[in-house]
């Protein structure tokens, strides 16, 4: 039974009750804060805290031309093949648990490197052998010689940090190939210099031994470079953030405005505050107007990035597809951020935030490498919609909008995730309904 305090006049249990209240109110925002930003913290952080530490997988090719060349004095000639020997040196030297070293020949190397498949190409060529057996000779007989060369090649289009990442380990893995190929080059030499009838070769001079000790040049180029005005691939990663960022919060709007249109919540703008009579209206039949109204937000949305990026400059030469597939994606997000929204109502927002943004962003691939992310970023990225999206948008801007470098992949998974917000929006929905669990006072709900 309550009871009232004599001083004031007041019902102490219900001064308890005001305290739980305030207690509840202060600690619930604090507690649900508290683990997002620590899950904020850890995927942020873990994703871009130690990359080279985290490499794994990371794609590469390994081209090797070399058709090999005879050496030797008169009647000790032998067939050598130095680009090979560099081969198995680089497959040796290079750490099979972070590097995927791929053996392959130029033209299927070239395929992958126009589909996105690997992340550069390290390229012997076809006289690499022949070159060098040059460089012997010249060592020390007088006339020209060009020092033979490895070309290692960057794919711009995969991004920055990925072209890095390749230079990186073409810098670390070279210095240790180029000493062995010019240990056995100033073997080979020594050998030629004896004498035919046996004693002791001629001692070779200090240039000489420089020249052999380190005979091989590391070119590094571009393969396919990126036009200007792409942010050196960054374009592709913040556009198709602009799509997922508009699915996003175009569904938190949406669901917010149609709610509060529809008397559902109220609107507040300022000090002018109003709230309509709640509609008489299924919760469904509210799920399809904001499905509507998604539709048409997307088809809108797209094309007003299509057109700021071409009024920046930005090369867009498959303006149609980039189009189609903005609205798709928009709408994909969308649709599934709203039956989340239908299904679990507020709760809903952090939700939306933490699959789309918080698990989405670090797993897209679009700054650092998935390969030199922790390997769960790479489960993520699986089914996270940002990956999906990026990948898609990629191939548009940087690969001719090519059905197999990413496309693809990223219209089927915009699908399916389309397909999931249908159902669960559907399933939920009707099933609230069908339980009388309308929404607002009214007793007449329409179906």
């Amino acid at each position: 039974m309550a009871t009232t305090d004599s001083t004031s006049g007041t019902d102490t249990n219900a001064r308890r009750l005001d305290r739980r209240s305030l207690l509840r109110m202060v600690a619930s925002p604090v507690v649900v804060l508290t683990l997002l930003t620590t899950l904020l913290g850890i995927m942020y952080l873990d994703y871009v805290i130690d990359p080279e530490q985290n490499l794994h997988d990371f794609p590469i090719a390994l081209v090797n031309q070399d058709v090999g060349e005879t050496m030797g004095a008169p009647g000790q000639q032998q067939r050598v093949n130095f680009g090979a020997q560099v081969a198995d040196g680089l497959s040796k030297s290079v750490p099979a648990d972070q590097i995927d070293l791929r053996v392959l020949g130029i033209t299927e190397a070239d395929r992958q490197l126009q589909s996105g498949k690997v992340y550069g190409a390290i390229i012997i060529p076809s006289d690499f052998s022949k070159r060098l057996g040059i460089l012997g000779v010249g060592s020390v007989v007088p006339g020209d010689i060009e020092q033979p060369i490895i070309t290692l090649q960057t794919n711009p289009r995969m991004g920055a940090y990925a072209s890095s990442i390749v230079i990186r380990i073409g810098d670390e893995a070279f210095p240790q190939v180029n000493k062995q190929v010019g240990e056995q080059l100033t073997r080979q030499v020594q050998a030629q210099l004896a004498p035919p009838e046996g004693g002791q070769a001629p001692e070779l001079s200090g240039a000489t031994r420089i020249a052999l000790a380190s005979p091989i040049q590391l070119i590094v180029e571009q393969y396919h470079p990126l036009p200007g005005h792409t942010g050196q691939g960054l374009t592709a990663f913040f556009y198709a953030l602009l799509l997922l960022l508009a699915g996003l919060i175009g569904s938190m709007t949406i669901h917010t405005m149609v709610d509060a249109a529809l008397g559902f919540i109220p609107t507040e703008y300022g000090p002018w505050y109003v709230h309509f009579p709640p509609t008489p209206i299924s919760r469904f039949k509210t799920l399809l107007i904001k499905w509507g109204v998604m539709i048409l937000m997307a088809n809108v949305v797209s094309l007003i990035y299509l057109l700021v990026a071409k009024g920046l400059g930005m090369p867009v030469d498959d303006p149609l597809p980039l189009f189609l597939y903005g609205a798709f994606a928009i709408i994909a997000v969308g649709f599934t951020g709203l039956a989340i929204l239908a299904a679990i109502g507020s709760a809903g927002l952090l939700v939306n935030l933490i699959l789309f943004v918080v698990l989405g962003l670090p797993s897209s691939g679009g700054t650092v490498p998935i390969e030199a992310t922790p390997k769960y970023f790479g489960w993520l990225a699986h089914f996270e919609p940002m990956h999906q999206v990026y990948v898609a948008i990629r191939s548009i801007l940087y690969f001719d909008a090519n059905w197999t470098t990413g496309l693809g992949r990223g219209v089927f998974m915009a699908l399916v995730g389309l397909v999931v917000g249908l159902v669960l929006g559907t399933v939920i929905t009707r099933y609230y309904d069908r339980k009388g669990l309308h929404r607002g006072t009214s007793a007449a709900v329409a179906r």
